[in-house]
């Protein structure tokens, strides 16, 4: 990790870069994933989560269900981006900025320090793609061959985009107990705590059961059109737990809270994505590149609406690190983000691609 400010970056990184361009090291085939940037418009509370799982709710969901929209094209702003629920505070350290205005509020989760991969850094809501994901489900919004162009595949994968978008609103539920479906293609559950919730959400984390089993049991449909793509990151050739991740943003659905229901955080909490920029710049959070440059990116938007209206325009280009020898250092860079880049001075080995 630097110095300066929270990136994330594993000490083994530079053995590594050397024995993939000597060919000591293949590069491990990444695994597909999918992770959702929840937005909500509105004031933040203070009120942080107790970091045992449970977020410290001052308000209660409304009852009811979320009133009828049009479907929508892929990144418009839905007509429910209003000030949700279950507020919780900044991290400590930072000051209180999220009340009064000041654009949306971003919800992020601290993965535990235990954790093998990116350990005490702070992410969003997000995991690896399961292969039952492919699996057809009642479905709303742009058509799955829509999604693959969306997404960047090719126009014969509509299957493949189906299941990323699957994972995206799957690990939303699993991970932040948030949904998008609902019981019509116009609708969105206004609720999903419960006892009864609970044991399917942890059913779907144990791989007991497929999110299509879930959504069918339910009466539920997919609702792909409250989704928009945002960013694709793939990570580096030299690290052996790879992903090539889509991001995507969403509106926190009218009614429904968000709780820390991931066994792989400590935290969670609502904050603004320039709030956050600060404390990764400080160093007081620390995060993987592909979260800080997502951050900085929402940080331009003054709501959720236009923060989703843009996602239609987003570069969906895979970002993947590059390393290079210069002047006697390793140079590790990822493209079109020169706040990333790496001087390793004394490294031995040529470059990898």
């Amino acid at each position: 990790m630097s110095t300066t400010n929270g990136q994330w970056y594993p000490p083994e990184w530079p053995e590594r870069i050397r024995l993939l361009s000597t060919g000591e090291l293949t590069p491990v085939t990444p695994r597909r994933a999918a992770t959702v940037l929840l937005l909500r418009d509105g004031p933040g509370g203070p009120d942080a989560t107790d970091g045992q799982g449970a977020p410290q709710d001052t308000q209660d969901a409304q009852d009811g269900e979320q009133a009828p929209e049009k479907p929508r094209e892929l990144g418009a702003a839905p007509e429910s981006a209003q000030a949700p629920e279950s507020p919780e505070g900044p991290p400590e350290g930072l000051r209180d900025t999220a009340r009064g205005p000041g654009g949306p509020a971003v919800y992020m989760l601290r993965r535990r320090a235990s954790m093998a991969f990116a350990g005490g850094a702070y992410a969003y809501p997000g995991g690896s793609v399961d292969p039952r994901d492919e699996r057809m489900v009642t479905w709303a919004g742009p058509s799955r061959a829509q999604w693959a162009g969306r997404l960047g595949l090719g126009p014969s994968e509509a299957t493949r985009a189906q299941a990323i978008v699957c994972a995206a609103v799957r690990e939303t539920f699993e991970e932040a107990g948030v949904l998008l479906a609902g019981p019509t293609p116009h609708t969105v559950v206004a609720d999903t705590t419960g006892d009864d919730w609970e044991a399917d959400r942890a059913a779907l984390v144990a791989r007991d059961l497929s999110f299509a089993e879930f959504l069918d049991r339910r009466g539920l449909v997919l609702r792909s059109d409250l989704l928009g793509c945002w960013a694709r990151w793939i990570t580096p050739e030299f690290e052996p737990r790879r992903y090539d991740t889509w991001f995507f943003v969403a509106a926190l659905p009218r009614g429904q809270r968000t709780r820390n229901a991931s066994t792989e955080a400590d935290r969670t909490v609502w904050i603004r994505p320039g709030d956050a920029a600060d404390g990764y710049d400080q160093g007081e959070l620390l995060m993987m590149p592909p979260t800080i440059a997502t951050l900085r990116q929402l940080a331009a938007f003054g709501s959720v609406a236009e923060a989703l209206a843009a996602a239609a325009d987003q570069d969906m280009t895979p970002v993947l690190a590059r390393a290079r020898m210069e002047n006697g250092e390793l140079v590790l860079s990822w493209p079109g983000h020169d706040e990333f880049t790496k001087h390793i001075p004394g490294a031995t080995g040529g470059p990898s691609a």
